[in-house]
């Protein structure tokens, strides 16, 4: 059985999309998803993929039909499968801030793979000293004043990139994958 990660964009964020972990861990037990857990309050799951099995395109679609309908809930999930989280910590083009800050350094996981277009328009869009590379359907972010503070907003990277996604500081990337090798 295969191993999976989602990611939930914008809940629990500033008093927004509240949804408590235990309900997002019945619900995804509900869908016929195993061994589920989650990470934090801000929307991680890890789980297998039960009788659903399928690719993360049919997992997503499964997650949100099912938060609108059990939780009322309207978001987005991003799904990648334990070895493409593996791949997401293999291929970071920032080692040394991984190391040396990794609570700035962000990981954007995207619904799809930006063209080169839209990788130049998020060089574009950057204003202040951050830095972002783009390797597949995440974005790495460096943002060395801080994320609070920092005009390369998720409305920027959406727009810029033309494709969602959501963040995870290198923190909880490396936790989330401690959790699909248990």
């Amino acid at each position: 059985m295969t191993t999976h990660v989602a990611l939930l964009r914008g809940i629990n964020v500033g008093g927004n999309k509240k949804v408590a972990m235990a309900d997002l861990r019945d619900l995804a037990g509900g869908l016929g998803l195993t061994d589920v857990r989650t990470l934090l309050q801000t929307g991680n799951l890890v789980f297998g993929g039960g009788k659903r099995g399928g690719d993360g395109a049919a997992l997503e679609r499964l997650l949100e039909a099912g938060a609108r309908a059990k939780l009322s809930l309207d978001t987005q999930f991003f799904v990648r499968t334990a070895a493409e989280w593996e791949r997401v910590i293999e291929q970071n083009p920032f080692g040394v801030e991984a190391k040396r800050d990794p609570g700035h350094l962000v990981v954007w996981c995207l619904k799809a793979a930006p063209g080169a277009a839209q990788v130049r328009a998020l060089q574009a869009a950057i204003t202040g000293r951050e830095v972002a590379r783009v390797v597949g359907r995440e974005a790495y972010l460096v943002y060395p004043d801080g994320i609070g503070s920092s005009r390369l907003t998720a409305a920027v990277l959406d727009r810029a990139l033309g494709v969602r996604g959501t963040g995870r500081n290198w923190n909880t990337v490396v936790k989330l994958a401690a959790l699909t090798r248990d």
